[in-house]
């Protein structure tokens, strides 16, 4: 692209821990290595986690993203928690994970599941405010994480190395990676967190697009160096839920759940929740019935190449494809 240039300047936007702006040359002649301890590729959970914990130990590390303004979006469920996740948020906010802290601060709607059940299977769960629960995010983040650059761009390839130890079952290294336009970062350290992006698909009734968030293109490059290395990768399935007008819909139908009069924090440096009890929000349950299931039934047609496209053996309980696999299926 620039051989009759004596040197070439690629311009990319770096946003520091201090909130401000740096424009960083890269030459492609007689540049100095751009080196980290740590990259983080992806912004979501686990990329915002992997950058804290470098932090927290003292590495220059560097988190790649697509775009600043979507670190610490919560793209398909506003909620936190569960029997198994709720689990996994404790065990990190014992390592210093940040997740924790910042659902208690965020959460509108706290409750423990399976109280009734025993301890073995009793599970905290939150609703977070969405815009909230961003906002304290990238505070975190952009103001409170040392140590750590974050540039917008794609990662495209790893950058890999015939390695030079005696031990043959390891004959090449990984030494960092390389960005959009062809732009090399180092590192003995790439930590891969792109979530639903790598090589990930949109699908809604028959429709697939290629796209990790609504809006927002793949990982696709990394998916082709994976495949290249001789990795196997599989596809899970998420299912991200309607967004309904409140003002439209008639909450006398449904069985209202208030958030619990004391609400546990998630984390254990919390001794209660950030947002007053009293401000919280109720939720409402709803069941499914004949007249939900007619209209599924009466349109399974249009979802059969998204069931069929599914890995074997994996279930994935949307209403459609339960009812597909169960026709027989009772709504109460």
């Amino acid at each position: 692209m620039f051989v009759n240039a004596r040197i070439a300047t690629r311009k990319y936007l770096l946003y520091n821990c201090h909130q401000r702006f740096i424009f960083v040359n890269y030459f492609c002649v007689n540049s100095k290595k751009l080196e980290y301890d740590v990259v983080i590729v992806g912004g979501g959970h686990a990329g915002c986690e992997a950058a804290a914990a470098a932090s927290r130990k003292g590495a220059k590390s560097l988190l790649i993203t697509q775009s600043k303004a979507t670190v610490g979006a919560m793209s398909c469920n506003p909620s936190f928690g569960g029997i198994g996740k709720g689990h996994l948020m404790r065990e990190i906010d014992a390592m210093d994970g940040i997740c924790a802290r910042l659902c208690d601060d965020t959460g509108i709607h706290f409750h423990v599941l399976n109280r009734s059940h025993g301890p073995a299977v009793i599970g905290l769960r939150a609703l977070i405010d969405r815009k909230l629960y961003k906002k304290a995010m990238q505070k975190e983040i952009f103001e409170n994480t040392p140590n750590l650059d974050i540039i917008e761009s794609t990662v495209e390839d790893l950058i890999i190395e015939e390695a030079t130890c005696s031990n043959k079952n390891f004959t090449h290294k990984l030494v960092g990676c390389i960005i959009k336009n062809g732009i090399n970062i180092y590192s003995p350290s790439v930590i891969i967190t792109t979530g639903t992006f790598l090589k990930g698909e949109l699908n809604w009734g028959g429709k697939s697009v290629p796209g990790g968030r609504m809006g927002e293109g793949p990982s696709s490059g990394l998916a082709e160096t994976f495949a290249r290395l001789g990795f196997k990768t599989g596809r899970l399935s998420t299912g991200t839920p309607p967004r309904l007008l409140s003002s439209t819909i008639n909450y006398d139908k449904f069985t209202k759940q208030a958030t619990d009069e004391e609400p546990i924090p998630f984390s254990f440096l919390n001794s209660k929740v950030g947002i007053p009890t009293e401000l919280q929000l109720a939720s409402y349950v709803g069941y499914t019935n004949d007249n939900l299931v007619k209209i599924v039934r009466e349109n399974i047609d249009e979802k059969h190449s998204l069931i069929s496209a599914l890995n074997e053996g994996i279930k994935v309980f949307f209403l459609e494809i339960y009812d597909f696999e169960l026709p027989d299926f009772n709504p109460e």
